[in-house]
């Protein structure tokens, strides 16, 4: 009987001692103040930012790439051999949170300028339920005077335009993240008949299917119009590898300019292409 009541008392300060411990486990999940881990596996998602940035002191080498239209099959081995489109860029992290980079992309020749910042991070806790980062750009196009209006009232800052976009995201669990981008594009010299400001929403996210392979895919619809004709929307699925230092994305998708404000303002591609990003992380 002794021996019955000491296993039951001992029960019971186990049971205690147990007890104790998932009650502060629980605190320490409810309390935990961390961002998220890797709410996407990397800075862009397919033709959209995410809000994700290069760790503070790390350099970044993005490799975008969009071949041809595929609509002529296997002539040009679904646009492999068609007229393609490449951007190089850098990106730096000054801080966690602050980044800064620059980039060169074929088409047009565009150079740009750009930057992010997270205003938001989601929390471990959720206490912060979203993320919410600012992402910015500065394009310089370096293509004959004409290009930018009447020559005869040419003047260089109509060679510049501009991109805004607030991207708002959560990471609904360890294999789903979603994110909504509000954007605008703004021209300082366009022709008589188009929009020096355009607007535009994005939506986008990521499914992790095996370690660290994953299904994306991305929606972006314009919300102005020109009085010429209207930019038409864009529809990017693909599939993305990551590891610790390098991720790769192939997908379909219908922008192929690259350089967000002319896809928002001039796309009128409905055709389908393939392309690639590469990020390689130093």
């Amino acid at each position: 009987m002794k021996m019955l009541k000491s296993l039951i008392n001992l029960l019971l300060l186990l049971g205690a001692i147990n007890s104790s411990a998932r009650a502060q486990d629980s605190i320490a999940v409810n309390t935990d103040k961390r961002p998220v881990k890797s709410p996407f596996q990397t800075y862009v998602l397919i033709d959209n930012q995410t809000v994700v940035s290069p760790f503070k002191g790390s350099l970044s080498l993005i490799v975008y790439h969009r071949f041809g239209s595929m609509e002529n099959g296997i002539k040009d081995i679904f646009g492999i051999y068609g007229s393609a489109n490449t951007r190089l860029g850098l990106e730096y992290g000054i801080t966690d949170r602050l980044m800064v980079g620059i980039g060169t992309t074929q088409n047009y020749k565009l150079q740009d300028v750009e930057w992010k910042y997270a205003i938001l991070q989601q929390t471990r806790s959720n206490s912060i339920p979203v993320s919410l980062s600012y992402y910015g750009n500065m394009v310089i196009g370096a293509t004959e005077k004409e290009d930018f209006g009447p020559e005869e009232s040419y003047r260089f800052i109509h060679r510049i335009s501009y991109f805004t976009q607030f991207i708002v995201s959560r990471k609904f669990s360890d294999a789903i993240s979603l994110q909504v981008a509000p954007e605008m594009a703004y021209y300082n010299g366009v022709d008589q008949s188009l929009n020096n400001v355009m607007l535009g929403i994005s939506f986008g996210g990521r499914a992790k299917i095996w370690g660290d392979k994953s299904i994306i895919i991305e929606y972006d619809q314009p919300l102005s119009k020109h009085d010429a004709f209207n930019p038409k929307p864009n529809l990017g699925v693909g599939f993305e590898i990551g590891t610790a230092t390098h991720a790769f994305q192939i997908f379909v998708s219908n922008y192929q300019d690259i350089v967000y404000q002319r896809n928002l303002t001039f796309n009128q591609n409905t055709k389908f292409q393939i392309g690639f990003n590469i990020t390689v992380r130093f």
